[in-house]
């Protein structure tokens, strides 16, 4: 079997496919593209796969490019022929897990989009500032909705999915992990055991690793 091809970079979104493809013992060659908000030379590497310049973008063994992690995770489940992160059409978890999915990466995913580089869309860097404290905000109170949604040990109760390895690496991205901790601890609960997974582990520390005391 060819390997799959990632493009991404670490501590970016990327690790949510690079965990799943772990998981799954799927072969992978990772390509690092650099820094795509400063450097033209990044965007020019990932544009052939990704024309947004945007990472995850996986070239599939048949060279088919695909984007959109929600969508790269349910074509894995699909070629594999396994359930271990997606939940099967008769499973009855299988309604929840297709709604928060989407709501992680429609809702929440964009507010990263929107407060990493606001002056993107607001010009003015003082309207700037109140733009980004606003998606911030927002973007708390999307996570607070989830949280109510949550199960535990999992996010949907005892069914392990991946929507825990999507909560394994969003927590570490703004607000935090002590906002996580203080505010959602049943997400904070389910990132933490999907990020000792024996396959997971080392995707975690790869793109997150512990700082220096």
């Amino acid at each position: 079997m060819h390997d799959y091809i990632l493009y991404g970079r670490p501590g970016w979104g990327s690790a949510i496919v690079e965990a799943q493809l772990a998981l799954y013992g799927l072969p992978v060659r990772l390509e690092d593209v650099g820094d795509l908000f400063d450097s033209d030379e990044a965007r020019d590497r990932v544009r052939p796969v990704n024309p947004l310049a945007q990472v995850p973008a996986l070239v599939l063994p048949d060279g088919t490019p695909m984007t959109e992690s929600a969508a790269i995770t349910l074509h894995l489940a699909d070629r594999t022929g396994r359930d271990d992160l997606v939940p099967g059409p008769q499973a009855p978890e299988r309604a929840a897990f297709l709604r928060w999915l989407v709501f992680l990466v429609a809702n929440i995913y964009p507010t990263f989009t929107y407060a990493d580089i606001p002056t993107r869309f607001v010009q003015d860097a003082q309207a700037a500032d109140g733009f980004l404290e606003a998606v911030n905000t927002h973007a708390r109170r999307l996570w607070g909705i989830v949280e109510g949604a949550a199960g535990t040990p999992w996010f949907l109760g005892e069914r392990f999915s991946a929507i825990d390895i999507y909560l394994a690496v969003m927590t570490r991205w703004r607000p935090g992990p002590a906002w996580f901790a203080e505010n959602a601890p049943l997400l904070a609960g389910a990132a933490a055991r999907a990020a000792d997974l024996p396959a997971v582990a080392p995707v975690i520390a790869r793109h997150f690793p512990p700082k220096a005391s």
